[in-house]
């Protein structure tokens, strides 16, 4: 059973209802049935049960109706409230945080992946240890180096989850320090990098297939993606560019998650252009949006300020929308030029979308005039990879030398590893 909270007088990004909806999602990503789901509105939060005594006795009852064995609250419950709640409802209970994390354990692929999530994990659970274990409460004697006579279990158990917590933070950091390294020799290269954000299912891993003939998990599901891809793909002008799929946001991201995920989202803080991608579709798109942004401020992105990267807002799922919806949307994305209206399913705009990305790559590219030793075949292949070349010709110096001029557009990133050559 999946009960949505909703706290009277405390504004909340989602409406009741798709707050709920979105809940449900969140059970089914995970597998399980949802027998029956209901949004509550709390006049004032209980610190026992968080719902007050007639709505927890609701719960049960439709609990017992729908033969329901797990209760799913969307909200964030307190050690004390998960463990009356069970007591009361006679079930297992999980928040919101909790069902997040079960996600993002299941999904988990890469190593990497797996200790960020047993990271967040191990944060959420040591606070939880007097609910989840019988043991607790048994003392026992010690050696000094196990713990000082007397030491309760508990205080054993939390001390064992902070040094496992201390090693996975000291390879998460090594992973951090690796993927700075991956990022520096990637500056060091002429590829421009791009980064896709956005809401969990906004359509950002059918993009990424399409857009780079691949096959990454792509399902109608909360969190199909949860560890990074990258590939290579070529637009329009740039003969080859870095296109990385990142895991999606979602409102009341659990603080854990953020932490844990950093050393992931700081691939995002290091591309040259963002897209945000959007189901323009989905009745919440505003509020979903909003969500995104408040993340990327929170790794520092200042795109406002031009101190990060060019942001472009990809509408995505075009085919969901009514023939109304369509012509209201298209108008309005033709008239901005950081927008643009596409479907990743049927292809809709995809052409206008290339060009659109690789026009903003390349706005500040100017046209260099190059005379080259015709045996110099190194600076000449760079440039043909590298450049857009709009004409070469031969001819010879004073001193009757082959040269090779040749005149191509560079940006500024390009210009000054070419001079580096």
């Amino acid at each position: 059973m999946v009960v949505c909270p909703t706290i009277a007088g405390r504004a909340s990004a989602l409406a009741p209802a798709e707050r709920l909806e979105e809940a449900q999602g969140l059970a089914l990503a995970i597998g399980l049935v949802v027998e029956d789901a209901i949004s509550l509105t709390l006049r004032k939060v209980h610190p026992n049960t968080l719902f007050g005594s007639g709505q927890v006795d609701d719960i049960r009852v439709r609990c017992d109706m729908a033969d329901a064995e797990l209760v799913v609250i969307d909200g964030a419950l307190s050690p004390v409230q998960q463990r009356n709640l069970e007591d009361r409802l006679k079930r297992k209970v999980i928040d919101r945080t909790g069902l997040i994390l079960e996600i993002f354990g299941e999904r988990a692929a890469t190593a990497e992946g797996r200790l960020q999530v047993e990271l967040a994990h191990l944060d959420y659970q040591q606070s939880r240890l007097v609910r989840s274990w019988t043991h607790l409460e048994r003392q026992r004697g010690g050696f000094g180096f196990l713990g000082g006579p007397g030491e309760t279990q508990i205080e054993a158990d939390r001390r064992m989850i902070r040094n496992r917590m201390s090693r996975i933070r000291r390879e998460l950091e090594q992973v951090r320090k690796t993927r700075a390294q991956h990022r520096a020799r990637r500056k060091r290269a002429p590829w421009p990098v791009i980064a896709l954000v956005g809401y969990t299912n906004a359509g950002k891993s059918t993009l990424f297939n399409r857009l780079t003939q691949s096959e990454v998990m792509a399902e109608d599901l909360l969190f199909a993606t949860l560890d990074p891809t990258m590939r290579a793909i070529s637009l329009p002008g740039i003969a080859k560019a870095i296109l990385s799929d990142t895991v999606g946001f979602i409102s009341d991201l659990p603080t854990q998650l953020i932490a844990a995920f950093r050393a992931t989202l700081e691939e995002v803080t290091s591309a040259d252009l963002i897209l945000h991608v959007r189901d323009i579709a989905n009745p919440s798109h505003v509020e979903q949006a909003s969500e995104v942004m408040a993340v990327l401020e929170e790794l520092g992105i200042e795109e406002e300020a031009g101190e990060g990267p060019t942001l472009i807002e990809v509408w995505n799922k075009a085919d969901r929308l009514s023939e109304d919806d369509l012509h209201e949307l298209s108008e309005r994305a033709a008239n901005r030029d950081d927008v643009v209206l596409i479907s990743a399913v049927t292809g809709l705009g995809l052409e206008q979308f290339s060009d659109i990305i690789a026009n903003t790559l390349t706005k500040d590219a100017q046209t260099y005039e190059f005379d080259l030793a015709a045996s110099d075949g190194a600076k000449l292949a760079w440039l043909h990879a590298h450049g857009d070349v709009l004409e070469e010709q031969s001819l010879t110096d004073e001193t009757g030398q082959l040269l090779r001029r040749i005149i191509v557009r560079l940006n500024p990133k390009e210009a000054g590893q070419f001079s580096g050559i």
